[in-house]
């Protein structure tokens, strides 16, 4: 049977990461050629110069809640984003290795049954992951062209409130903060969905061997059964210690992101009762408020589906054909079914779990962050 390439499905997220410098090509890390110099500048001159210039400018409105919120609710996404390619580029070896355990013979599928039964998780990841781009890519058009929609270009307006120093109301000052604007939140656009798809695409892929796990649990059998019993449990330590390593990866990534989620989706809410209806302006913000929601059901999501397909290994071993197994396997099964009984379950620094539950706690908790800001605003 030809060999499956777990890579292949996120191949195109690999492709656009490429792009914006935070994925070198093969299995090597970063270094210091000149796709390193390629990083260095699209970390810095365009990734965090956009996000500074625009917190810079917070400052000079603070007394004004309308237009701090019509800040700082992209500026904090803005800000993840960095955080983001950051952890990124500091864990790509650990990356790199965990795509290169992905291929080994341990973790690939044995026939076309296991195919057809990891394919659906594979589907699911590829829909999320369109899905996520069409929000993204609605929410980056409108922000780029509203100032043109809206005929405010005229008046020199620029996609975002942001500070510059120098005078961007005019030539050719104006057409240089307007397109570093537009290159910028592209960049962080591609790096901040990259990395989520990436993160999913790896819980996913957890998922996908718990499958396979189960699936040669159940179908032990015949004289062998002792040594398939023992690659099962030798693969469930491997999925084991890739989860952890993956885990590892993403952990501040999701503590981050579920707190700024949380507030974003608040204030993007409020601000959406503040502007002009059925504008450009308007619509982007419907556009990233939808990609935020994906965004983090995405990290939700696969982390359930970890932790129920987990809970089936014991039930899957115990559906073997164990009554004619030897002594030695029937012991060997049952220390493997006690040390499965605690489901696998993926965390954001051991204080809450990646799960359904966690999701609708953030919907709630960025609708109390709308209603203060809204109570806040009627006031005055």
């Amino acid at each position: 049977m030809r060999s499956f390439d777990w890579k292949k499905t996120i191949k195109i997220n690999i492709i656009t990461l490429q792009a914006v410098g935070f994925w070198p090509k093969g299995d090597d890390s970063f270094k210091f050629n000149l796709y390193g110099l390629w990083t260095a500048i699209s970390f810095t001159c365009i990734i965090f110069c956009h996000n500074f210039f625009q917190a810079v400018s917070i400052y000079f409105i603070l007394n004004d809640l309308k237009a701090v919120t019509a800040v700082i609710f992209l500026n904090l996404s803005e800000l993840l984003g960095i955080l983001k390619s950051y952890y990124l580029i500091k864990n790509m070896p650990k990356l790199k290795q965990l795509m290169i355990t992905l291929n080994k013979p341990l973790f690939q599928p044995k026939n076309e049954r296991q195919i057809k039964l990891i394919e659906p998780n594979l589907k699911f990841w590829k829909q999320m992951y369109n899905l996520y781009w069409v929000m993204s890519s609605g929410a980056l058009f409108f922000w780029a062209t509203f100032p043109i929609f809206d005929n405010s270009i005229k008046d020199h307006r620029l996609p975002f409130i942001a500070w510059f120093p120098f005078d961007t109301t005019v030539s050719p000052f104006y057409e240089i903060a307007y397109v570093h604007q537009v290159v910028g939140i592209i960049f962080v656009a591609i790096s901040t969905v990259g990395v989520d798809t990436l993160i999913a695409a790896l819980s996913m892929y957890i998922g996908a061997q718990i499958d396979l796990l189960c699936d040669n649990l159940r179908h032990l059998t015949g004289p062998n059964f002792n040594n398939e019993l023992l690659n099962c449990i030798h693969h469930h330590k491997t999925i084991l210690r890739f989860a952890n390593n993956s885990n590892e990866f993403f952990n501040w990534i999701a503590f981050f992101q579920f707190f700024i989620s949380a507030t974003s989706i608040g204030i993007t809410l409020f601000q959406m009762t503040v502007v002009t209806p059925f504008t450009s302006e308007y619509f982007s913000l419907i556009s990233f408020e939808l990609a935020i929601v994906v965004e983090i059901f995405m990290y939700c999501w696969f982390g359930n589906e970890i932790e129920e397909k987990s809970k089936n290994i014991p039930y899957a071993a115990f559906e073997s054909n164990w009554l004619e197994a030897s002594k030695e396997s029937k012991k060997n099964m049952i220390i493997f079914m006690i040390r499965c009984q605690k489901p696998l379950q993926i965390s954001a620094l051991n204080l809450f779990y990646l799960t359904v539950e966690t999701f609708m706690k953030i919907i709630r908790t960025s609708w109390s962050y709308f209603t203060l800001l809204h109570r806040m605003s009627s006031r005055k």
